[in-house]
């Protein structure tokens, strides 16, 4: 690979659905961090060669290429273009990769590469009829899952929702529902530490909420609890099973976000006399059955260990995305990783998943984590995907 770094990170705090960031459409979240970042900057925005913005939706707010929408939005110049990528959950980790590959092919010098997702305002959307004036439209939420499913995929296998893809995991490994929520519990504990400890301050972009008759601004991220405990995760039900062990309390939230970084070539680097933080050292996707999609991570990652001669235990910090507690623990078993060095600051079960914005969150938290820890010198961020597939990136600290 030609030799690539991120050079800054940073994202919104994350809100509840119908949270705080409810009133923010997704590109005005997109555009506050492009803004935040081109107001630092000495050298001439027309330099970047392109806006690569990953985004799961694309149904509402979100659906006019909402990377070039954020760039106009933002003030860059009209030269810069932008496009948009969609490979679910991980879109943003994928954009990531892509940033890195048209650098490595001498396409470009300078990315901006970001995530959204603003899962409140995420549109219903209603199907036309079979016939003309035909009495047979369905309608659908397009916040998370399936719709307009196609029926010749349904008979080649159950078209699960992702929390019986969870429950398949779960039953496949054998795992536990105690053991699902203490490692949700984990994840709030170092979640709520870290905001305690200024751990996210640098990370972390308050974001102004203007209203009619209030505004407001949000600067911390609405998910994790401090009050959680294992009795009050025990008394939660089974959420997408009768029988079944995942809950509410050990799956990822719906979520509104957004996260940004920006990917450099070597020469753009010494040509603006930047400081290199991380270099992107390998990338990998890999897909599997639909059914079990929460281990794509473990695929994904053997397939980038294969191919740029790594090892799982190389690794000294690791950024999973915990999308269910039970499709995490599957992960961390099948690759035989070390829990003490997963999602050091909490993950998505507490700070939240508004999946497109998620690939560049867990890689705007490794940044801030290695930058802030020279020890910390290999790191890994995979994430699973919806109908399938895993996505996984390998960075190294330069500092």
């Amino acid at each position: 690979m030609k030799d690539c770094y991120i050079v800054h990170a940073k994202r919104t705090p994350i809100g509840r659905i119908g949270g705080k960031l409810s009133q923010v459409r997704p590109d005005d979240m997109m555009a506050e961090l492009f803004k935040d970042y081109a107001n630092s900057v000495d050298w001439d925005l027309k330099e970047i060669d392109d806006v690569i913005v990953g985004c799961a939706n694309q149904a509402g707010e979100d659906n006019r290429n909402i990377a070039r929408m954020s760039a106009v939005l933002a003030g860059l110049p009209y030269e810069v273009p932008g496009v948009t990528l969609n490979r679910l959950c991980a879109s943003s980790l994928d954009a990531i990769i892509d940033a890195a590959s048209r650098i490595s092919a001498g396409v470009g010098d300078c990315y901006f590469v970001g995530g959204v997702e603003s899962m409140t305002r995420g549109p219903l959307v209603i199907s036309k009829g079979s016939t003309p004036f035909g009495r047979d439209s369905q309608m659908f939420d397009t916040t998370f899952g399936w719709r307009f499913p196609n029926p010749k995929m349904e008979a080649m296998f159950p078209l699960f929702g992702m929390g019986e893809t969870a429950e398949e995991v779960v039953s496949l490994h054998k795992i536990s529902r105690e053991e699902q929520d203490n490692f949700a519990l984990s994840s709030h504990q170092k979640a709520v530490k870290a905001w305690d400890s200024g751990a996210f301050t640098d990370e972390v972009l308050p974001i102004e909420v203007k209203l009619r008759k209030e505004s407001f601004t949000l600067s911390k991220d609405e998910g994790p609890r401090a009050d959680t405990s294992m009795d009050v995760l025990a008394k939660l039900r089974p959420a997408f099973r009768k029988d079944g062990s995942v809950t509410a309390g050990n799956s990822s939230s719906m979520n509104d976000g957004a996260a940004f970084v920006v990917v450099v070539s070597e020469d753009f680097l010494k040509r603006h006399n930047m400081t290199p933080i991380l270099k992107i050292t390998g990338g990998a996707t890999r897909g599997i059955h639909p059914n079990t999609m929460g281990l794509g991570p473990v695929a994904s990652t053997q397939k980038l260990c294969d191919r740029f001669g790594m090892k799982t235990s190389d690794f000294d910090v690791i950024e999973l995305n915990e999308a269910f507690a039970g499709q995490a623990l599957g992960c961390i078993k099948e690759l035989d990783l070390d829990p003490s060095k997963i999602n050091l600051n909490g993950g998505a079960i507490a700070l939240g998943h508004p999946l497109g914005c998620s690939g560049a969150r867990i890689t705007t938290t490794m940044f801030h984590l290695m930058k802030n820890n020279k020890k910390l010198k290999k790191g890994l961020a995979s994430m699973c995907v919806g109908v399938g597939q895993g996505v996984s990136l390998a960075l190294e600290n330069c500092l």
